[in-house]
């Protein structure tokens, strides 16, 4: 489904991905995971186009990304922000019709089907009842699942998701990734890659994980393979006991900074 082979991009003199080299398969959930800076969202800019990389190639479903226009991407590949900018001053049917953009048959308006697929990502994701709230009037919760919602409606056959539980508390962020687990299990034709800084909650619902340090790939696998106190130790800096629970799920206690025992 997702294939990047030795892909490298700088910014002007700076070096921000080196040598990127993965696959995904269909069906997948990936999650990229590493510090502050490492370059997660450059890798997800790089694999829907926004990035122009230098060397390499990334391939979704077959198709080289940066052969491709903007709207072409947008049928196989969407995009999940953090956040909305604050003055998008839309409801949240409106929000979620944009998804279709890529789709419509007429030059500016969506049709009847656009609109019933729309209507029914609404009550796929439990907002149908905000239809007409401005998506600035919800929760962190409820915006999140709109987001979730307009990509949805692409259709992609992968969907991107750069840290879609930053804002949220405990409940919310475990909702959310519910629903994009949820996706996985009833669309095993698309794949979803997820960048976070939250390492037990990648470890409990991804089923592999690229940790990146510094624009490199340091390790590619499951949770069980990815996250041992040695990578935390290399990649984040920092002394973790890692304990695998009952029913095999990875859990990171960070107990310090090895650079302020140094």
């Amino acid at each position: 489904m997702v294939c990047s082979d030795d892909v490298n991009l700088w910014y002007e003199n700076y070096h921000a991905l080196h040598d990127i080299t993965f696959s995904i398969q269909k069906g997948e959930f990936v999650g990229l995971i590493g510090p502050n800076g490492c370059g997660k969202s450059t890798m997800l800019r790089a694999i829907n186009g926004l990035l122009k990389i230098k060397e390499g190639c990334v391939k979704v479903d077959g198709k080289n990304i940066h052969e491709l226009s903007l709207p072409e991407i947008a049928k196989i590949c969407s995009n999940v922000p953090t956040e909305f900018p604050p003055d998008f001053n839309l409801n949240v049917i409106g929000v979620v019709m944009m998804g279709r953009y890529p789709h419509r048959k007429g030059l500016w308006w969506e049709d009847e089907e656009d609109e019933q697929i729309a209507r029914e990502a609404l009550r796929k994701f439990e907002i149908d009842h905000l239809d007409t709230r401005n998506i600035n009037q919800l929760s962190s919760g409820e915006r999140q699942r709109t987001l979730i919602a307009k990509a949805y409606v692409q259709q992609p056959k992968l969907m991107l998701v750069d840290e879609p539980t930053s804002h949220l508390d405990l409940r919310y962020k475990l909702e959310v990734m519910e629903y994009l687990r949820d996706l996985i299990a009833k669309e095993p034709d698309m794949s979803i890659m997820i960048a976070s800084h939250d390492i037990n909650l990648m470890a409990k619902y991804c089923d592999r994980l690229i940790l990146v340090k510094k624009g490199k790939i340091v390790d590619f696998g499951t949770p069980q393979q990815v996250i041992t106190e040695k990578n935390i130790a290399e990649v984040y800096g920092v002394k973790a006991k890692v304990t695998l629970s009952e029913d095999g799920i990875v859990n990171t206690v960070p107990q310090y900074s090895l650079r302020l025992r140094d």
